[in-house]
């Protein structure tokens, strides 16, 4: 009975599906435990071997906690609107809808393409998904959710004091009952401070304006990534180099007016609940460092000859003397109000410069010095000297005020702003505020070791003692006072796309209005063109049907806008992160119609246990979701502060590049083995023209391309062209793209599981080789054979030999170890000694291979199932409990002891461990093969050493 990989898999996974063998329950008397994967945004090209890596090892890991009786919730959906499905639909003028769908379920699109589609691809694969819950948040019945999410916020303001959020209804009491001077709470800068008599008399537009100052999400002027090769606002992570990582647009900042969340808010909890969470130092790090944590102050300079004031968070108000100059980032409101008349040309076209470069790009570069002086001068909060004010790049209209006070003496960036601009009018000469301290060469930027000079009643402090007495100065003169500042900002919330979540908002006088959450969802409706429209608005511009009906309650024709009854609707769409930053919570109870989740069944699994995904989201989604997570813990929707308790980067698998070698002005292709010194073009060429041994196949690649017809080839001595091999990023432009469907087709989907597990660390990056996976499939082969010959089953009821049991329990501690600590790539070993010490024991011994069947279960399921019938179980494997590790199989109780004449070793032989030296000499001496040796002698001298040697001397 042979080994058929597809006609097992195809069994088990029809079985699993029709008995919804891994439907989890939202209640059950087994502990829960929740594993998940950051789910795919489904795109036309399918999935690569790279991208099941995570999913594989999620799904080990979910099929062990099963055997270990975990009642396993273990989801899939997909993140399915964004950019590529609407940039395709511009492209080709079909509904993003509809790609969405043939790219998830697969199928033929419009423009003839074959998609394989993800289901299929994953379900190939023997994944463990509680498909019952599958979420897609392109779909109204999930988005309707993520609708009513964003009203919650809407809703909401937050409450420095107790550190919460609370209904904004809370805080319009309070406003008017007295006012707003004593509410310590989030809100924009430029709040004004009014009495409840003033409050009560505003007009309804009125509040509204200000109840936005406070919202938890609001409609600001905001600097954006503008993309407009794209037309839409890009976030900090979708620009790589200046440009759109989608398609490779400029991007330049901008000013619109946006809807924004006030993560802001969460700053500080978000910082406190890295504490709680067990995720990797690097990943940590990297949340810190974004959220960017900051203790200092916020002085107040004045302009001169201007009513305008700059206010500074510095980090350093104890080196306040050494202020030469300022600095405002090129967007600064103040900008154009203070530049001189003489200096504004030079400003203007600064800002036009630096409007091309983003903000990632302006921070990362630190070796660029620009900047130009605004003509402008500020006033020293104690000393009144005048401040030359000036522009630069460096400085970020988001980061602190967007203005810095530049103390060149203890700041290596403003040592050599001051340096490259020295002699020019408006630059100041340095001054050294630090005693003994040489500044001719550089800056001095430790806090260790100061002692402040030339600072009038700083002289002689400390960096610590400087900052509390800079502090108290600045506060008695009313121009400072001490805070903690974030690097963290408010998301932008806004984008000009057609595919995402429309907003439930329509607008009176200007004013955004919640749609009531009774008559969500609130539908994308139809477009005709996927472009912003003639006059530069969203796609949903181009809605014919796109007005909010108060008295319906209805979306109606947009030509209806009569500003009476009938309002316009928003017309940007949400980003492409909000549908992720809950959708966890989804899967606890995927068909709840009325909430995001019962109140139950949120109880019942409260977060997720395990959370595996890559480590481009060290930043963006993982800190989003934990800011959703808050706020809907603070409304008392979410059960626990933190969302993921534990979290895994799986590295990525990398493509193996084949590459032909070109003779430089020919189309003669020279075998690697045969360049020598000879000039070549190297170009890359499909991995699948090329054989296990590197040999191109010279047809394919003939027929390949047009230009490569008349292609002629240099061979090696053995007739052979081989090609060139590196180890890139897997991608299709790279032609190395391997596809898990292949290798399924080929191997079967076990093979591909252990292969990828086995490949090495799971959160390392590691090179595909299709050449090693045939290794991986003849151990699968290797271990079939242990329960069948060429007539059927043989596997038998003998008692097991204490070599059986020993590489059966070395077995079972190892796999158990290694899941718990995610060393899937050792178990895969383990399993192929086992494998190898069974053969050659001769075990077939259902007492070992019952257990064994299991073991191998979370790795390679398919096979599992089917040994576990054919062993005559009926019922699935994946429930049985885990077989227990006994140490007494382990613990030796006999010793191979090598036996030496004259230091000689000559045999060895086998004894029990507990005889005493003197019952190991009367068995070594009465040996035959010890008779031998000695010839008739009798040895001058024994030496015994219990459980080491045996040495006979003379």
């Amino acid at each position: 009975m042979k080994y058929n990989p597809n006609e097992i898999e195809a069994k088990w996974q029809k079985y699993w599906a029709e008995n919804q063998t891994f439907a989890a329950k939202n209640n059950s008397e087994k502990p829960k435990h929740y594993v998940l994967d950051m789910f795919p945004y489904p795109s036309g090209a399918g999935l690569h071997v790279g991208h099941p890596l995570g999913y594989i090892a999620s799904d080990v890991y979910s099929r062990f906690k099963r055997h270990q009786g975990f009642n396993v919730l273990h989801p899939m959906g997909y993140d399915s609107f964004g950019l590529p499905a609407e940039q395709y639909a511009i492209q080709t003028g079909q509904r993003p809808e509809d790609t969405t769908r043939v790219n998830i379920d697969g199928g033929v699109d419009k423009e003839g393409k074959q998609i394989a589609g993800y289901r299929k691809q994953l379900d190939k694969i023997g994944f463990s998904f509680d498909w019952a819950r599958e979420v897609r948040t392109s779909n109204p019945d999930y988005y309707k959710h993520t609708q009513w999410i964003f009203i919650q916020l809407f809703n909401s303001w937050y409450c420095k004091k107790q550190g919460k959020a609370f209904g904004i209804s809370e805080l319009v009491v309070v406003f008017e009952e007295s006012g707003n001077a004593l509410v310590e709470a989030v809100c924009d800068d430029n709040v004004q401070i009014f009495t409840a008599d003033e409050w009560n008399s505003y007009s309804e537009d009125r509040k509204e304006q200000i109840l936005l100052q406070y919202r938890l999400t609001y409609l600001a002027e905001t600097e954006v990534n503008w993309c407009p090769g794209l037309g839409t606002v890009l976030a900090n992570d979708e620009i790589v180099n200046g440009v759109s990582e989608r398609g490779g647009f400029p991007v330049i900042r901008k000013k619109m007016t946006q809807w924004s969340m006030r993560i802001s808010a969460y700053a500080e909890r978000l910082l406190d609940g890295l504490n709680d969470i067990d995720w990797s130092e690097s990943i940590k790090e990297s949340q810190r460092n974004w959220i960017g944590k900051s203790v200092g102050a916020m002085v107040t300079f004045k302009v001169k000859n201007h009513d305008e004031v700059i206010d500074v968070f510095t980090t350093r108000p104890d080196t306040i003397f050494g202020v030469t100059f300022m600095t405002l980032a090129p967007e600064h409101d103040l900008v154009a109000k203070i530049t001189t008349p003489e200096q504004k040309a030079e400003v203007e076209a600064y800002i036009e410069k630096t409007s091309k470069r983003s903000e990632r790009e302006r921070m990362a570069d630190v070796k660029t010095i620009s900047g130009v002086f605004t003509g402008a001068y500020a006033e020293h909060p104690f000393t009144k000297e005048p401040i030359p004010v000036w522009i630069g790049d460096y400085v970020l209209a988001g980061y602190g005020t967007g203005a810095v006070m530049a103390v060149p003496c203890g700041d290596e960036r403003d040592y050599a702003f001051a340096n490259f601009f020295k002699g020019q009018n408006g630059m100041q000469e340095i001054k050294n505020i630090f005693a003994n301290v040489d500044i001719s060469e550089a800056a001095y930027g430790s806090k260790d070791n100061v002692e402040i000079a030339n600072s009038d009643f700083l002289n002689g402090l400390n960096y610590k003692e400087g900052t509390k007495k800079a502090i108290e100065k600045l506060e008695e003169i009313g121009q400072g006072t001490g805070k903690t500042n974030y690097r963290l900002r408010d998301a932008v919330f806004s984008r000009q796309r057609y595919w995402g979540e429309p907003f439930p908002v329509y607008y009176v006088n200007g004013l955004p209005k919640m749609i009531d959450t009774q008559h969500l969802p609130i539908i994308l409706p139809e477009v005709e063109k996927y472009l912003p429209t003639e006059d530069g608005l969203p796609p949903l511009g181009n809605a014919a049907v796109w007005a909010w009906d108060t008295n319906q309650n209805k979306v109606v024709n947009t030509d209806l806008v009569d500003n009476v009854s009938i309002f316009p609707l928003e017309l940007n769409t949400m980003p492409g992160w909000a549908g992720s930053s809950w959708y966890w919570m989804r899967y606890m109870d995927a068909h709840n119609e009325n909430e995001i989740a019962s109140k139950e069944a949120l109880k019942y699994w409260e977060s997720v246990d395990l959370y595996i995904g890559g480590s481009e989201h060290a930043t963006g989604h993982l800190l989003y979701s934990r800011f959703w997570n808050k706020f809907l813990k603070d409304k008392g929707f979410a059960p626990t502060e933190e969302p993921f308790k534990k979290l895994i980067n799986q590295g990525m698998i990398l493509g193996t590049t084949a590459y032909v070698y070109r003779l430089e002005g020919t189309n003669t292709f020279v075998s690697k083995n045969k360049i020598g010194d000879q000039k070549v073009q190297p170009i890359r060429v499909d991995v699948n023209f090329v054989n296990s041994s590197d040999e191109l196949n010279i047809e394919k690649f003939k027929t390949w391309r047009e230009d490569f017809n008349t292609a002629e080839f240099i061979f090696d001595e053995n007739g052979k062209y081989i090609v060139g091999r590196e180890v890139e990023k897997m991608s299709k432009s790279y032609y190395n793209v391997v596809t898990p469907d292949d290798i399924c087709a080929e191997y079967g989907a076990d093979t591909l599981r252990l292969y990828e597990m086995f490949l090495g660390p799971l959160e390392q990056a590691k090179p595909w080789n299709t050449a090693g996976i045939s290794g991986v499939f003849g151990f699968l082969k290797k271990l079939w054979r242990l329960y069948f010959d060429d007539n059927g089953l043989i596997v038998n009821n003998d008692e097991p030999t204490k070599d059986n049991l020993k590489s059966l329990h070395k077995t079972i501690k190892k796999v158990a170890e290694d899941i718990e600590n995610f060393s899937f790539n050792t178990s895969v070993s383990q399993f192929m000694i086992c494998v190898n010490e069974l053969s050659s024991q001769n075990c077939h011994s259902r007492a070992i291979l019952e257990p064994l069947a299991i073991l191998v279960s979370p790795y390679a399921p398919h096979i599992a199932e089917e040994l576990w019938a054919q062993l005559g179980h009926t019922t699935s494997i994946s429930d049985v409990a885990f077989p227990i590790f006994e140490e007494k199989h382990l613990v030796e109780t006999n010793k191979e002891y090598p036996v030496s004449f004259n230091g000689k070793m000559r045999f060895t032989i086998e004894l029990p461990l507990d005889l005493t030296k003197e019952q190991i000499e009367e068995i070594v001496m009465k040996d035959e093969r010890t008779q031998k040796q000695l010839d008739g002698r009798t040895p001058n001298k024994v030496i015994i050493v219990p459980g080491k040697i045996i040495n006979l001397v003379g």
